[in-house]
């Protein structure tokens, strides 16, 4: 295989390339953008890239809405071989400011509105606009090749939280992008005529990498919403055959009583993730479409592990079995091989799996085990039929609305907050996010603490999904006989607080 077919942006845009005439993206506007043009663009964008003085393998932060424009960044980051990472909207300036530090890129791409458009740095910074009539690029010209890269060269890094509050960098390779995105081909039955309705953000790996390589990969046509919104998704679903959402997504389709099997006679498969579908869903959605959403796993560091099967019984409260190369095992805490249905860590390996943490050799080693599998943190029970349940999460991950929410972040910014003794982030079920962050915090003796300082100092600390969803004072936190703090207990106590009456 010659170098630059090892590169990311070859293997997905094989099928394009073929029909450069056909839709790529249809906007919610009308406007239509074509394959060629997403050639074209990208092309121009790498050559963009390049004239700014980067070289292959250098770092591109970007933190834009999702847009047209956004898109054709990331494909021509991909196509020159740069590294792409992005940052979520919804960061604020002091968690930019910790990406910047730590990523230390060459260049910065923001919206103007955006925190990190003002934040000082010494990359090179660049703003841009969402339409691709404005875009910087298109004075450039097209003499960029594809670039000639290694399969175990880096194309992303994704920034994911840990439970010591410092945000660590997986770098994805373009070998694990384009492996995965073969097998889920394959896996999801991708077929020609198949049309994506995209609605998910492009800045997690469940929309820009899973969803969007899928779409490029087949070649498809996707029905591009620059974010999810009930009622645009209802109309457009009879022109689409592929939906990929968390399960919020779904909670709100099937809160609004347009939505039925009429609007849903087109669609061939139904794919969530991102976080726990509740069989309540799984069985309302069945009920109201005649559809079984298809429940898939994976994590950052790994992309996409397990599905359900496209063919065959798709099992509630199940995330399938492991795709074709992936190699799962559970692992009780002895360390002994878990039996059928006994819980254990869940383990992982295979060409998917990213090659460390950005800068962090010391974390990588201590996340995998000596044979190379891969620690998820996840407590999952395996049946005789080889589908997988995850039941619970060792590190108190909460996962809300589809985003990993990690409690000790949380916690080391409301500990710093005047009058507070020490708190506990737990999540709990939420009819809407899956789980809602909740923060249990304990003032100091004496002192009078205002939930609403709290909520004030997370909104300006915080992404606004990992803000506290609810701030309860109490005197004291339970804990255990070695003075560890009960978060299951917590859990237990506040598990219907969000509940719906």
């Amino acid at each position: 295989m010659d170098a630059e077919q090892h590169n990311l942006f070859a293997v997905i845009t094989r099928t394009a390339a073929e029909r450069p005439a056909q839709p790529f993206l249809r906007l919610t506007s009308g406007q239509v953008v074509t394959f060629g043009q997403m050639l074209e663009h990208s092309a121009r964008a790498t050559a963009w890239i390049e004239d700014r003085g980067l070289k292959r393998g250098d770092r591109v932060v970007t933190q834009l809405e999702k847009s047209p424009a956004a898109l054709m960044l990331y494909l021509g980051c991909v196509r020159g071989g740069f590294v792409f990472i992005p940052l979520n909207t919804a960061y604020t300036a002091p968690e930019v400011t910790y990406f910047l530090s730590d990523a230390q890129p060459a260049l910065l791409v923001a919206s103007s509105a955006s925190p990190a458009a003002s934040i000082a740095t010494e990359a090179r910074r660049e703003c841009l606009g969402p339409t691709l009539e404005d875009a910087p690029w298109l004075s450039c010209d097209l003499a960029a090749p594809v670039a000639a890269v290694g399969p175990h060269e880096p194309a992303a890094i994704l920034y994911t939280s840990g439970t010591t509050g410092r945000s660590k960098g997986a770098v994805l390779t373009h070998n694990n992008l384009s492996s995965n995105a073969l097998v889920l081909h394959e896996a999801w039955r991708w077929r020609d005529g198949d049309v994506l309705l995209h609605a998910l953000p492009t800045y997690h790996a469940h929309g820009l990498f899973v969803a969007l390589h899928g779409a490029l990969l087949n070649g498809s046509t996707i029905l591009f919403h620059d974010k999810f919104e009930v009622a645009a998704v209802i109309d457009a679903l009879p022109s689409a055959t592929v939906f990929m959402g968390v399960p919020t997504f779904y909670t709100r389709l099937l809160d609004d009583p347009r939505f039925d099997r009429s609007r849903c006679e087109a669609m061939r498969v139904f794919i969530s993730g991102s976080a726990p579908l509740l069989e309540s869903t799984f069985l309302a959605f069945r009920e109201r479409t005649g559809h079984d959403i298809l429940e898939r796993y994976g994590m950052t560091e790994a992309l996409m592990v397990t599905s359900n099967p496209y063919e065959g019984p798709r099992r509630p409260g199940t995330v399938g079995r492991p795709l074709p190369g992936v190699d799962v095992r559970i692992m009780r805490e002895d360390g002994v091989p878990a039996g059928s249905d006994q819980p254990g860590l869940l383990q992982l390996k295979g060409p998917n799996l990213f090659s460390g943490y950005w800068q962090n050799p010391e974390k990588t080693a201590e996340d995998h085990t000596p044979d190379g599998y891969f620690i998820s943190g996840d407590v999952a029970v395996r049946d005789r039929d080889d589908f997988i349940k995850i039941v619970g999460r060792a590190k108190d991950l909460i996962i809300s609305g589809g985003f990993n929410v990690y409690p000790k972040e949380i916690e080391m910014m409301i500990d710093a907050l005047p009058g507070v003794a020490e708190s506990a982030v737990i999540g709990v079920p939420h009819p809407d996010f899956g789980e809602g962050v909740v923060a249990v915090v304990v003032p100091h003796r004496g002192v009078p603490l205002d939930p609403a300082t709290i909520r004030a100092a997370a909104t300006s600390e915080l992404a606004a999904f990992k803000r506290p969803k609810d701030v309860i004072v109490v005197e004291d936190l339970p804990r255990n006989a070695m003075g560890k703090v009960q978060k299951a207990l917590l859990r237990t106590r506040y598990a219907s607080l969000f509940a719906r009456p």
